[in-house]
């Protein structure tokens, strides 16, 4: 029998946000009692400390694989958890992209967060080029394997998937519904191989042109535990209506 997660909404501000909308957004939220969803935000590193009294959660939007040292612009697990950040970001397809971080890189940087405690988002997915060549399930059971060695299986219970096919991540198109619980399955699957017990607890969330108007719809699939929001994120009725939805409102 399929065990019943609690959903999650991140918002990913990526290199947006100000103060106003710090005091925007917390004031949006605030309205309203989530108790059958993790709502995590994840602002720019240095927003994360503008927050106050807040009923939600905070992530960093990356994290080094090193725990110190000169690694100019770097930032560390140890110093997220300093603080407040619950989750962080690992693997965004830019970071991958713009940075050239490989597979291997991501492995580390969950290693270096569960390490400090704090439970990485794994961001999997794959670009238009595989996906027209049918190719996708490969290109994220690569993606996936550096990560499901580097872990055991009690540490992969601390972890977070995000699926964000690539060719839909600011371009308003979406997977549809059907679409993206079939590769959420497919992960499941993948990560079932190590173990059973975790493919079951671990949480797997859509993002990709997450909106108010497909939320409900990829919410309601049976692999789909939530949803990575990027550009929605950054409008504080259209994150708040997110939210609410996956808190089974209507």
């Amino acid at each position: 029998m399929t065990m019943a997660r609690k959903l999650m909404v991140v918002g990913n501000w990526k290199m947006n946000g100000c103060r106003q909308y710090v005091n925007e957004l917390t004031t949006a939220l605030s309205l309203h009692c989530f108790n059958s969803v993790d709502v995590v935000v994840c602002p720019p590193a240095c927003l994360i400390q503008s927050f106050g009294s807040i009923d939600f959660l905070l992530a960093g939007q990356d994290v080094s694989d090193c725990n110190d040292g000169a690694y100019t612009g770097d930032i560390s697990a140890a110093m997220l958890a300093e603080i407040g950040c619950e989750y962080v970001l690992v693997g965004h397809s830019e970071r991958r992209e713009m940075h050239g971080e490989t597979n291997q890189q991501v492995a580390q940087k969950v290693l270096r967060a569960i390490e400090q405690g704090i439970k990485p988002i794994v961001c999997v997915g794959e670009p238009l080029l595989m996906k027209e060549a049918k190719a996708e399930q490969d290109y994220i059971a690569e993606q996936l394997a550096p990560v499901l060695s580097a872990v055991n299986c009690e540490q992969l219970e601390q972890v977070v998937f995000a699926y964000e096919p690539i060719w839909a991540i600011g371009t308003g198109k979406s997977a549809s519904p059907e679409q993206a619980q079939c590769i959420h399955k497919f992960i499941r699957d993948v990560i079932s191989r190590k173990s059973e017990s975790a493919a079951e607890k671990v949480r797997i969330l859509y993002g990709g042109s997450v909106n108010f108007d497909n939320a409900q719809a990829l919410f309601a699939q049976d692999d789909i535990d939530g949803g990575l929001v990027g550009g929605a994120s950054l409008k504080s009725d259209s994150f708040t209506t997110i939210c609410r939805y996956a808190n089974g409102e209507h």
